[in-house]
């Protein structure tokens, strides 16, 4: 496989094929991002790009989110995690001066890590709250029979939050690179697909174009002290197509409006709420 800066876009569907999948949208991945002005100021220059955590090729479920923490790639000081506690490659970690080096090789330990995420040193903080919810649906990130993987929006950690990036740099963002969902989602095995907070529900009805049907969850309900309450919504909706790419297949699409880690007052009773919710709608899906 060439370098990632020699490829054009019918190039990418030819190796894509002939490849791997996951290996030709790293490619893919790199080249746009190199020559994307907005993806170049916002994004980790020296992360690598994160198509999927975990197996997605394998998964029945995913949770979707916005895009990779940057604590994928850095401790809280902002240093790079090396050694045992590295999670995904880096320029340094690959040998690599610039992304336009890399090759096949660099491109199967990429894929490599993406696979093994949730058996080495995962995020546990951010994903274990997340899983709890899965157990409705019988799956979990941990399980290596049973499993679900997580996917997002946008296949890059950026320098600062999602929240703190403007609207037009996470347009920009979500338009240039989510149709990445779409071709993970092809390749894959998934049924279900699990959108966690209203800023990825948001992003995805935007994006997509499919307007989910919302309904009031009255047992996920957030008390406030000296605010008004924030009421439990649960959406529910199919899609066939994602950012242009025909999925070949229908996938069930859940979410619901608290994001389970930073929406405030989300207690083991909202989870337990959520989770029961989801067992109630997977079981209308004929698992494969």
């Amino acid at each position: 496989m060439k370098g990632a800066s020699f490829w054009s876009e019918r190039q990418y569907k030819s190796e894509i094929d002939d490849e791997g999948v996951l290996n030709g949208i790293i490619a893919m991945l790199i080249d746009r991002v190199d020559h994307s002005d907005v993806a170049g100021n916002a994004c980790i220059s020296w992360s690598s790009p994160v198509p999927c955590f975990g197996d997605a090729e394998r998964s029945r479920v995913a949770t979707l989110g916005l895009n990779p923490s940057n604590r994928e790639f850095e401790d809280e000081l902002g240093n790079e995690l090396t050694g045992p506690e590295r999670r995904f490659h880096t320029l340094r970690s690959l040998g690599l001066d610039s992304w336009l080096d890399a090759d096949s090789r660099h491109f199967d330990l990429m894929v490599e890590t993406c696979r093994r995420y949730f058996s080495t040193n995962p995020y546990d903080l951010w994903f274990r709250k997340l899983d709890l919810v899965l157990e409705g649906a019988n799956v979990s990130y941990y399980d290596p029979v049973h499993m679900a993987c997580h996917l997002d929006l946008v296949p890059f950690a950026t320098y600062s939050k999602w929240s703190g990036l403007s609207t037009q740099i996470s347009s920009s963002l979500i338009t240039g690179f989510g149709d990445v969902l779409g071709l993970v989602l092809r390749a894959s095995t998934i049924q279900v697909l699990i959108l966690n907070g209203m800023s990825v529900i948001r992003g995805f009805q935007e994006f997509t174009g499919v307007e989910l049907e919302a309904e009031e969850a009255p047992a996920w309900t957030l008390s406030r002290r000296s605010r008004r309450a924030v009421t439990g919504i649960a959406y529910t909706g199919q899609v066939d197509r994602v950012g242009g790419i025909g999925l070949d297949r229908e996938v069930r699409v859940l979410g619901f409006n608290h994001n389970l880690q930073g929406s405030f007052g989300v207690s083991r009773d909202t989870t337990d709420a959520i989770r029961s919710w989801i067992a109630d709608e997977c079981r209308h899906v004929a698992w494969l």
